[in-house]
C-alpha cells in the first residue's frame, strides 16, 4: 500500500503553527509535525490528545512502592527475623527509604519504556529520509492526501500561503 505525502518546511515555528491549524480546520490529515524543539501550541493546533503517559510512571511508581515495601516486610519479618534489641520485627518507618527509591526507579523505567515503545524510537535507528534539516532549525509539516479531494497543487499553494521555504511530494509505500 502506498500513501501520498506533503511535506512542508518552515523557517519559523509561528508559520508552522499557522498551516498546522489551517489544515485542521479544513479536515486536512496531518501525519506529523517535525520541530528541533517542542513547539508551544502545537499539540492544540494539531488536535492532539493528551498524553496518558503519567499515567503511566503512576502505576510504575506504585509498583515500585509496593514491590520494596513487601520484600522488606518479608525477609525482616517474615523469612529471615532478627530480633535486635527488643525492636519490632516489621518498622515500616525503616522500610520508607528503599520503597522511596524503588518507586523512582520503576516510574522512571517504567516511564522512558512507554516512551520509547509508544513513539517507535530505539537505539540506533537512523533519521527518516528527508528530514536531516528538522535538526538544524527547520520545521516540516507532513500532510498525507488520503483522497482525491485536495490536489497536489493545493497542497503547495497552502505551504506557500503560510510561508514555506519550500514543498515536496513523496510517496511512502507502507509495508
Amino acid at each position: 500500500m502506498t500513501r501520498h505525502l506533503h511535506i512542508g518546511y518552515f523557517d519559523d515555528e509561528r508559520r508552522l503553527l499557522g498551516a498546522a491549524r489551517e489544515c485542521r480546520d479544513r479536515g486536512i490529515p496531518v501525519v506529523d509535525a517535525i520541530s528541533p524543539f517542542p513547539v508551544h501550541g502545537i499539540d492544540e493546533a494539531l488536535g492532539i490528545r493528551p498524553s496518558r503517559l503519567p499515567w503511566v510512571t503512576l502505576v510504575g511508581g506504585t509498583a515500585g512502592a509496593v514491590l520494596g515495601l513487601l520484600l522488606q516486610y518479608w525477609t525482616a519479618g517474615v523469612n529471615w527475623p532478627l530480633n535486635v534489641g527488643g525492636k519490632p520485627l516489621d518498622s515500616f518507618p525503616a522500610f520508607v527509604p528503599v520503597a522511596f527509591e524503588l518507586t523512582i526507579l520503576f516510574a522512571g523505567l517504567s516511564t522512558a519504556g512507554a516512551l520509547l515503545l509508544r513513539s517507535r524510537i530505539w537505539p540506533g535507528r537512523g533519521v527518516r529520509r528527508g528530514f536531516e534539516t528538522t535538526t538544524d532549525g527547520t520545521h516540516a509539516l507532513v500532510l498525507e492526501e488520503r483522497d482525491a479531494s485536495f490536489e497536489s497543487r493545493e497542497f503547495r499553494e497552502l505551504f506557500l500561503r503560510h510561508g514555506a521555504t519550500r514543498s515536496v511530494e513523496r510517496a511512502e509505500v507502507i509495508a
